[in-house]
């Protein structure tokens, strides 16, 4: 059996982060959604549980990160062209999100970031299928 992976993350307004995701293409399972959380689908095998910020502290004792100065975790995913990449970082920053880094561009990988509207980091690229040519540096 296939593992799958559920990313926990704490958001102010669930209202919000589900209007932000859903113009950048991802759906969520109604199954595991009410006004605590969301369920957002990665994938078959790969979730982000989008958690009220008081709910995900029902969950540890530790305090929730501050996005506005520090990082807890970078999240990526992948798109089919480099165009696609570029389209979704326009769509990040017109539907509420923030620029984060500046496109980074090797050749058979095209990266690009943005901060989505709670401050979490996310990546998005693009990689040659071929992958990266031998003597590529990471």
């Amino acid at each position: 059996m296939a593992r799958q992976l559920f990313v926990n993350l704490p958001v102010r307004n669930l209202d919000r982060t589900v209007e932000f995701f859903t113009a950048l293409g991802f759906s969520f399972n109604p199954d595991f959604t009410d006004e605590n959380a969301t369920c957002m689908i990665v994938n078959d095998g790969a979730y982000v549980m989008l958690l009220v910020e008081s709910y995900f502290k029902t969950f540890t004792a530790k305090s929730v990160a501050p996005t506005a100065d520090g990082a807890e975790v970078i999240m990526s995913f992948s798109l089919e062209s480099r165009e696609a990449v570029d389209e979704a970082i326009r769509t990040a920053l017109t539907s509420g999100g923030r620029a984060s880094e500046e496109a980074q561009d090797y050749g058979f990988m095209y990266t690009h970031s943005f901060q989505d509207p709670d401050g979490h980091l996310w990546e998005v690229f693009w990689m040659d299928p071929a992958g990266p040519p031998k003597d590529a540096a990471l």
